[in-house]
């Protein structure tokens, strides 16, 4: 049995996005830390090279939820292996979460702890099975107010789990801190959206607010993955918009702080409600201004007019209006890059992150 503290996270998405990218920069910490450090996966290439290139090990299943044994059985022979009250395992859905207490029993092992994180702007599942899971689970993370809100919604009375389980804290990222760098001073002003490319970030939104802004020395930097499709149906609609030669195409997320250094200002216009927003986090821990649409827990780190510009989600005329504002005022960009800068060095650096999961970890 291994001494060392053992941490292994459930990852059982097939596709890159903040919450893979959570896990990864909490593997590769405790990893460093000398940790015994474990990511269970679906065997995606796209998620497992990510864990690959920090050093984390990797375990195999299906991942299937609720009604696939054979991931609970190939995690517990795991968990035999962990020593005793040295056990961690953290989820980020909560079929995952069953699988992980289900492997606890077959392992005989009720020392082990389950962790989840909730990333997500969605009302719990009010149904026997998932109050059960919910009542099991032995710390609830949820990365912001507005995720923990929403969760809750269902019980406006009790919750289905004890109260001292639930954490709220907001993400971070493991990057080294660092002071902010000029953006380029000749050339065209890049506005920048980083992330997934998949529907509901509001990229379409900025395709159709190019047009207005065509006599602007504007380009737009698109970086990030997605589905082959997708991209095309965004390219079919710049070439219908007469945009195309507006938009930089990029998929090197590997590289976001020099390609976010290297622009200067982001646009993250989001539809979807999102629980936190790790690529805003990003933009500001670079010392960029953000435009993004405040319908989720954006409000909770950003103030509109200081450290962001707010515009409505699906408005191509108001995004257009603060892209033009960005683009043609230095002094606002500098003045709100600045402060968001200042705020993440403040309250949402790595370094302040860490050690309230770590006390979660140990405590719970």
């Amino acid at each position: 049995m291994s001494e060392k503290p053992t941490l292994i996270h459930l990852v059982s998405s097939n596709r890159w996005g903040g919450a893979q990218k959570y896990a990864v920069d909490i593997c590769s910490h405790f990893h460093k830390e000398g940790w015994d450090v474990t990511a269970m996966t679906r065997d995606a290439k796209v998620v497992d090279d990510r864990f690959r290139k920090v050093g984390i090990n990797l375990l195999h299943a299906p991942l299937r939820g609720f009604f696939d044994p054979a991931s609970a059985f190939i995690l517990a022979r795991r968990l035999r292996q962990v020593g005793h009250n040295n056990g961690y395992i953290h989820v980020h859905r909560y079929r995952d979460a069953f699988t992980a207490l289900l492997a606890k029993r077959i392992a005989k092992r009720p020392d082990i702890r389950v962790i989840s994180t909730r990333h997500t702007v969605r009302p719990g599942r009010n149904s026997w099975l998932f109050r059960r899971i919910y009542d099991k689970i032995n710390a609830h993370i949820f990365v912001s107010r507005t995720a923990f809100e929403r969760f809750k919604s269902p019980w406006p009375q009790r919750l289905p789990m004890r109260v001292s389980t639930v954490h709220i804290i907001l993400n971070s990222v493991n990057t080294p801190y660092s002071l902010p760098t000029d953006p380029p001073e000749k050339g065209p002003i890049f506005a920048l959206y980083i992330g997934p490319v998949v529907k509901g970030k509001g990229i379409e939104t900025i395709i159709d607010a190019l047009p207005s802004l065509r006599g602007l020395k504007l380009r737009l930097r698109i970086c990030g993955t997605g589905n082959p499709d997708y991209l095309d149906e965004l390219r079919r609609r710049a070439m219908a918009r007469n945009v195309m030669e507006m938009i930089d195409w990029s998929r090197n997320e590997d590289k976001a702080r020099d390609i976010i250094s290297q622009s200067h200002f982001a646009v993250l216009p989001s539809v979807e409600r999102e629980g936190f927003g790790l690529s805003n986090l990003l933009v500001m821990a670079s010392g960029r201004p953000i435009i993004c649409s405040p319908n989720g827990a954006q409000s909770e780190y950003l103030t509109d007019g200081e450290t962001a510009i707010f515009v409505p989600p699906l408005s191509p005329s108001a995004l257009a209006d603060a892209m033009r504002t960005l683009a043609t005022d230095n002094a606002m960009r500098t003045i709100i890059g600045n402060n968001a800068f200042k705020y993440y060095a403040k309250y949402l650096s790595w370094e302040s992150f860490i050690p309230k999961l770590q006390k979660i970890y140990l405590t719970c």
